[in-house]
């Protein structure tokens, strides 16, 4: 398994400006790259995971497929490809529908001000999670996930919070053409 430990530093337009120690960029909340990845089954079902208690920040959290970071030298879709195969145990083909920035702040003094490349992917196989990594895992409906948000949202991640809703409406004009 690879482990991050240096991130890439960017502009808001994520050209690389530089690299910094991962959890340094989070102390200071600099502008890094990163990448969201979101798995649905034939069912139009999202695959969420439940980040293990053990994560730097979020542990427990309720969130998408899985995200991290690019190494540096790293092509995005190559990590996103990457990491979701180490946290999940299986690979998919990935298709990037969007990216965004956002900051907020977690627990230690640790902020996430990311630049996020969102991917989507279609998968039906053999789930095998890293423990050390994700606690639990399911698929839910986007209507069930949606009303949880609601409800509760302190229980998914904040940029799961973020990236939901652009995500849903990406599925409601371009899922139905993959499904079928």
């Amino acid at each position: 398994m690879s482990k991050v430990t240096d991130v890439i530093l960017v502009n808001g337009q994520d050209e690389p400006i530089g690299i910094m120690e991962k959890m340094e960029a989070h102390r200071k909340a600099v502008l890094h790259r990163a990448f969201s990845v979101f798995i649905f089954n034939s069912k139009g079902e999202m695959l969420l995971q439940q980040r293990a208690a053990g994560k730097y920040h979020s542990g427990g959290l309720w969130t998408n497929t899985c995200c991290s970071h690019p190494i540096p030298g790293e092509d995005t879709l190559q990590a996103a490809t990457r990491r979701l195969n180490e946290e999940m145990g299986f690979t998919t083909l990935l298709e990037k529908i969007f990216d965004f920035v956002y900051q907020a702040e977690f627990e230690h003094g640790l902020t996430e001000h990311e630049f996020d490349h969102v991917f989507i992917g279609m998968y039906e196989g053999k789930i095998a999670p890293d423990p050390m990594e994700v606690k639990d895992y399911c698929y839910k409906s986007l209507e069930e996930i949606e009303a949880t948000l609601l409800s509760h949202p302190q229980k998914y991640t904040a940029w799961f919070n973020i990236a939901f809703p652009k995500v849903q409406r990406w599925a409601a004009e371009n899922l139905v053409k993959k499904v079928v």
